[in-house]
């Protein structure tokens, strides 16, 4: 039997998709159909889920983002110009597959992806970022570019003293001999999550830099998705927010989304050491099995990151098209 692409609506069609989203081990919180959503409106442009089926029975998800600047098209996975978590294309049903089955699945559900695609929104330029979906070759054997990327994981396993001895000695003794008094770490709220994207920006104003993420999409998401999706870490001295860092949760990981920047402040405690710390100790508490660190492609930051002993993952960015939106893309970023 064929496996055959349609194309769900993200309004009507959300409960159903959702089900499939978290049917899906390749998933996390931002492909649900009302985080899709957000995107899209927050980045103006128009929204597609694909989903492929074999018979009834769901194999495959694709959101894709449709955008255009004038005659040029192009579509993306996330969104453009978008700082969510990753997307591109996740399975289902495969893990009991034989190999041979389950790549047959993989390469004719996606073949109908790129079909749709092609015939829906005709793209001049395509770019996904596939995360946690090894086989990609169907996309090289469809002219699309591949390129590798890094990010950092830490495994979430045994005790906490093992855990926490796993670390660098300057992080083991940042978090064993920060005065417990002098702080809270907490989950906070909604306001809070938009003081964590204001400390971001400024973290990169202050070094030349753009930063694109809009603090009311990151209010929208955490308000709109299931509780505990997004969890916004707070570290407070003296009732004050000092610093922080937003967690997407999906079933089994924990995603260093934004925040955990130099904190702008005099108080002299490793603030982001005993962030991130709390992060993965309850994380372990609750049942998690990752941290993923979310990149480990910035030489300045993988120091820090790699003090808390993580394992290299890979995962790809896919292209397609050398000129058009690519460069009006890259412009658009430099400007904002």
């Amino acid at each position: 039997m064929s496996i055959e692409v349609t194309e769900l609506d993200p309004r009507t069609d959300a409960d159903e998709w959702n089900r499939y989203v978290e049917r899906s081990d390749g998933t996390n919180p931002f492909c649900r159909a009302e985080a899709l959503r957000l995107q899209a409106a927050d980045t103006g442009s128009v929204l597609h889920l694909l989903a492929g089926f074999k018979g009834q029975e769901a194999v495959g998800l694709f959101p894709v983002f449709e955008y255009s600047k004038g005659p040029i098209t192009g579509v993306f996975s996330p969104a453009p110009f978008s700082w969510s978590c990753y997307l591109g294309p996740s399975l289902l049903n495969v893990d009991k597959l034989k190999q041979r089955k389950a790549d047959r699945r993989t390469k004719r559900f996606l073949e109908g992806c790129f079909e749709t695609i092609e015939q829906e929104i005709s793209p001049l330029y395509s770019r996904f970022v596939a995360a946690e979906f090894d086989d990609v070759r169907p996309f090289m054997w469809n002219e699309y570019d591949v390129d590798p990327g890094y990010t950092y994981v830490v495994d979430l396993e045994r005790t906490e003293d093992e855990l926490l001895n796993r670390f660098s000695s300057d992080a083991r003794n940042n978090v064993r001999n920060a005065d417990e008094d002098a702080y809270v770490i907490e989950e906070g709220d909604n306001d809070d999550v938009e003081h964590i994207v204001e400390q971001v920006t400024k973290r990169y104003e202050n070094q030349g830099r753009s930063f694109q993420l809009n603090p009311q999409f990151a209010r929208d998401v955490h308000e709109e998705l299931p509780d505990g999706s997004i969890r916004p870490y707070v570290c407070r001295v003296d009732g004050e927010f000092v610093g922080g860092i937003l967690v997407v949760e999906s079933e089994t990981t924990r995603y260093r989304w934004q925040g955990g920047v130099k904190p702008d402040t005099d108080v002299d405690l490793p603030i982001n050491d005993l962030l991130d710390w709390h992060v993965m100790r309850d994380g372990l508490r609750d049942g998690l099995e990752k941290y993923d660190l979310v990149g480990a492609g910035v030489p300045s930051i993988n120091r820090y990151k790699a003090k808390f002993n993580p394992r290299l993952e890979t995962h790809y960015e896919i292209t397609s098209g050398t000129f058009g939106l690519n460069h009006v893309i890259d412009r658009y970023r430099k400007l904002r």
